[in-house]
């Protein structure tokens, strides 16, 4: 039998396929809110140093708030620590640097995300939300939501607003799939001549999405458009940095929503009174997203490393040592949610992590939530209510809360509501 005095383990990525883990950060939150996590050998990585995970939302937000004593830079933002001869490579992604170098890339790439062109694609997100659940209705309703809708409409809005092809979806779904899926066993590893997982943000696995990325910034410098990719390939961006760029939009900005979606309506079916509130217009679409986000962050955790000795919640952390923030943890604890494992799509003020904080608060919020108020909008128009048919199966991953399928009906507009 397990030791019941032991410390939980958070870092098996083989949990989270069960949905988040809530019972073991409860025990974390309440005894050790700073703790040590072991790393052994799993799925065919090795073993690494182990690292302290933070479970409180208090100290989440002071983790992501201070990049001068915890840094995305040193060791990246991953818990398994990358090859030190990938890290030169990876620290040229924005979300692996810290300021100032990070806010000079942030200010550059955020004109590209103007209020006016991102509300502009609200009108497309609609009817590619109208499209695709109507589609999903034709077999009397019962639908596996991820395959019909929510992953079409995560990656169709997202070419989109880069600008890319349509035709050329199927290339982002499979990078998206490489990076995100690495640790899910219906994604096995690349490996290399002896055997082992190739690190799938290494530079020898990215090569082709930064030659498709090279391409299309010259079509754009030639063809501009009001979109994103046109932006980034007229703006200072040096040629590597706008590499790294199209490499965090397409797969940050592709698995946020695709990952929230389905998460948020998996809650809705899963609390009939709550979806009941939504459908008859008694909670504001807007309160409710963020309830959802809450409650299915897309994001699970995000890794840090101490850049000097330090002190937090009572817990001694000695430079160099990881430390990763818990989202899904942090979005449940009852210091800082009234009822935290309570669905209230009325729940306001709501302090989530799940678009980070600090410096390195996502850049696509706004976009996400436009897209999930729309997706929602739009399930209550074309049914009258979710019912699961069966159980949803989750991503392998202690890093992305990924939804893989999630067979529903969809109830007839007219009847009954849920």
């Amino acid at each position: 039998m397990a030791d019941p005095n032991s410390t939980p383990g958070v870092f098996d990525p083989r949990i989270y396929a069960a949905g988040i883990p809530h019972d073991r950060f409860r025990a974390l939150r309440d005894l050790t809110p700073v703790a040590r996590q072991e790393e052994p050998e799993i799925l065919g990585w090795p073993a690494g140093p182990g690292f302290w995970a933070v479970t409180r939302h208090a100290d989440v937000v002071r983790v992501l708030r201070d990049p001068g004593t915890y840094s995305s830079c040193l060791g990246a933002t991953q818990i398994r620590d990358p090859d030190p001869a990938d890290l030169p490579f990876i620290r040229r992604m924005m979300l692996n640097q810290d300021p100032p170098e990070h806010g000079r890339l942030r200010r550059l790439v955020s004109r590209a995300f103007t209020p006016g062109r991102i509300e502009r694609f609200g009108f497309t997100a609609r009817e590619r939300a109208r499209s695709l659940l109507s589609a999903a209705r034709a077999d009397g309703g019962r639908t596996d939501l991820v395959r019909t809708v929510t992953d079409d409409y995560a990656l169709l809005n997202l070419t989109d607003l880069l600008g890319v092809p349509a035709s050329d979806r199927g290339l982002l779904h499979a990078w998206t799939e490489r990076v995100i899926a690495y640790q899910d066993p219906d994604e096995p590893p690349v490996l290399d001549d002896e055997g082992r997982p190739v690190n799938p943000r290494s530079p020898a696995m990215l090569a082709e999405m930064f030659a498709y990325a090279q391409d299309l910034a010259a079509y754009k410098r030639a063809h501009p458009a009001d979109d994103v990719m046109t932006s980034l390939a007229t703006s200072e961006l040096a040629d590597a940095e706008m590499e790294m760029f199209f490499f965090l939009l397409t797969v940050a900005g592709n698995d946020t929503v695709r990952s929230a979606a389905p998460g948020g309506l998996l809650a809705l079916a899963e609390h009939p009174d709550e979806q009941r509130r939504l459908w008859n217009g008694e909670v504001s679409p807007d309160t409710a997203v963020d309830e959802l986000l809450r409650v299915h962050p897309p994001v699970l955790s995000f890794r840090r490393t101490a850049t000097r000795d330090t002190e937090l919640a009572g817990q001694a952390i000695r430079r160099g040592d990881k430390v990763v923030v818990f989202h899904a943890s942090a979005n449940h604890d009852e210091r800082a949610f009234p009822d935290p494992h309570r669905l209230d799509l009325g729940r306001t003020p709501n302090p989530h992590v799940s678009f980070g904080d600090g410096p390195h608060v996502c850049l696509g919020a706004h976009f996400a939530r436009l897209q999930l108020r729309v997706l929602h909008e739009e399930v209550r128009r074309a049914c009258g209510g979710l019912e699961l048919t069966g159980p949803p199966r989750r991503l392998v991953s202690n890093f992305i809360n990924g939804v893989k399928t999630l067979p529903v009906r969809l109830r007839e507009p007219s009847a009954p509501r849920a």
